[in-house]
């Protein structure tokens, strides 16, 4: 098969290298990782099934003590623990170096300073300032602390009630039906 080109142009473009494709392309693209070159629609390493797809990848380790990533792309053959012994010997691994505390709320990233930072009243756990009201974290006492308070907010509502249809002349705690349609002779406030 012929590299590429027309008969009046030779030299001119290539031919795609996938098995089942041949086109040829003006513009060809080569693989990074096998080497051979490809047209538009054969170009990723997944639409080829290029055996070198991860030839340019990185991978790397993080350091449980400073939180360091360290990597292992040009370690061939070596095991994990064996890069993070060699890493502490090393004398680069600094505790000091370690990350910040961050939120524990879920999702929630924002790191723990002195200035952000805010201990709940209920459950004792630092968050940061978005999440400092009980509701906005997993409180480990909100439910005890929301059915107490629940009880006494129902006692509130009627001693508020009642102290309010007393001063409007009226008992608005009491559910009657029987209303006069007349407009009240003081401004009085409806509660529902």
């Amino acid at each position: 098969m012929e590299t590429g080109g027309t008969e009046a142009f030779p030299d001119l473009g290539k031919h795609c290298q996938h098995s089942d494709c041949h086109q040829l392309d003006f513009l060809p693209f080569t693989c990074q990782g096998c080497q051979k070159v490809f047209c538009l629609e054969h170009r990723s390493f997944k639409s080829h099934a290029c055996k070198n797809s991860d030839h340019n990848s990185r991978k790397v380790v993080v350091c449980e003590t400073c939180s360091m990533s360290i990597e292992t792309t040009g370690y061939v053959g070596q095991e994990e623990e064996a890069i993070l012994k060699k890493h502490q010997k090393s004398g680069n691994c600094d505790p000091t170096k370690k990350k910040k505390p961050i939120c524990p709320v879920k999702r929630c990233k924002e790191v723990l300073t002195f200035s952000n930072t805010s201990t709940c009243k209920t459950c004792h756990i630092k968050v940061c300032l978005k999440h400092r009201f009980p509701a906005d974290h997993a409180c480990s006492r909100r439910v005890s602390a929301s059915s107490s308070s629940s009880v006494a907010d129902g006692g509130w509502k009627n001693r508020f009630l009642a102290a309010l249809g007393s001063r409007a002349g009226q008992n608005c705690a009491k559910t009657g039906s029987s209303r006069s349609t007349s407009p009240p002779s003081t401004p009085s406030v409806k509660a529902y």
